[in-house]
Formats: C-alpha cells, structure tokens, sequence
C-alpha cells in the first residue's frame, strides 16, 4: 500500500483499533464501507453473486491477517486497492476464456452518476445528449482514471497503485481525458458534468 498521505487522524485510530482487535472497528468499517464496495464493483462487473463474494473473501482476509496490515490514514483507499485486486482475481478465475497473465484486459467501465441520472430521464435535452455522448468517446482507463481523481478524491501516487500506472502516466491520462472533454463541451456543459460528482473543495 502508499505510504500515509494527508493524515486522517479518524481513519488511522479505527484502522489501528481493527488491526489490534477492536470488534467495534470491525463493525465501522464493513458498514461504512460494504455499499460503496458493492457499487464500485458494478462498474466492473455486473455479477452481483461474485461481487459480493469478493467482499467477503476480502474482509476474512482482514480479519485473517488483520495483525500483519499495513498502516493507512485513509481506510477508502486501502479497500478499493484490495478489493479491485480481489476481483480481478475473482473474475479471472470464472473466466476461463481470458488469459490469467493479461491483466490489462481487465478494465473498469465507469458510468458517471450524472450519466446515470440522464439515462433514467424520459426526455434528453440537446445539452445532456451531448454530455452522455461525449462521456462514452473516453476510453475505459480515461473514465476510471477520471473516477479516482475526482469522484474519491485520491492523489496520483494512490491512483498510480491501484492502477499498476507510473506518476507521469497517470496525470498524462487525466490531462488527455480532460482534453477530450473541453474540445467536445463548452464550459457549461464541462460544469454539467463535473458539478455531480467534484469534491466542494474544487469550487473553493
């Protein structure tokens, strides 16, 4: 896992309360933590059965070795990073048609909320339209990358982990996907699409 960035000093006390044996941490991290797993596994497979089966092997892998874990002051991100690796596996293993060693195969179909949410609407306006197709023109790696760096909020260094990407890389990717979108979108459409999911720090 990344070294410690920012300091959340909530996440490091019940993360070091779990990794000491506190059933209380336990308890606050699966509950906290279970449905937005269970979300972001969606977006790579829609096989709800093995989604929630990769939850479940990897929280016994925590409480297995719960006492040999890593520090982090940022309990999201260690679980996204193990459980993207956990699925991974997971889904490579029923999958006999794909290669166990190409893991660049694997790649995340990220579906935006505002996508979603436009998606469900009856009537499309000419600007929504516009917004959802330009959205589906970025690759898989663009609209993943997209994800971690403003949806969860991660730093390059964590996004670099869970992806297997160099630091130049990964902002050389963000740079691109962003790119792609100013030259299909107008400012307004830009903020259509980014007002839903961008952190408040962003707009400070």
């Amino acid at each position: 896992m990344a070294p410690l960035m920012g300091g959340n000093n909530s996440d490091i006390k019940i993360w070091n309360d779990f990794r000491n044996g506190e059933s209380y941490a336990l308890s606050h991290i699966y509950y906290k933590h279970v449905s937005l797993l269970f979300r972001y596994g969606k977006k790579f497979s829609q096989n709800d059965e093995l989604i929630k089966d990769s939850i479940q092997d990897l929280f016994f892998d925590l409480i297995r070795t719960r006492q040999n874990l890593c520090q982090t002051d940022n309990i999201k991100y260690y679980l996204f990073v193990a459980f993207r690796r956990k699925l991974v596996k997971n889904i490579k293993t029923h999958n006999l048609s794909l290669d166990p060693q190409s893991e660049f195969l694997f790649e995340a179909n990220i579906v935006y909320s505002i996508e979603q949410e436009i998606i469900d609407k009856e009537v499309l306006t000419r600007r929504e339209k516009l917004v959802r197709k330009t959205l589906k023109e970025l690759s898989p790696k663009q609209r993943e990358i997209l994800f971690y760096r403003f949806t969860c909020d991660f730093e390059y260094e964590q996004i670099c982990e869970i992806m297997s990407l160099k630091y130049d890389s990964a902002r050389k990717l963000v740079f691109r996907a962003l790119s792609s979108l100013k030259r299909c979108l107008s400012d307004t459409d830009i903020f259509l699409l980014f007002i839903k999911f961008l952190p408040r720090k962003y707009f400070s």
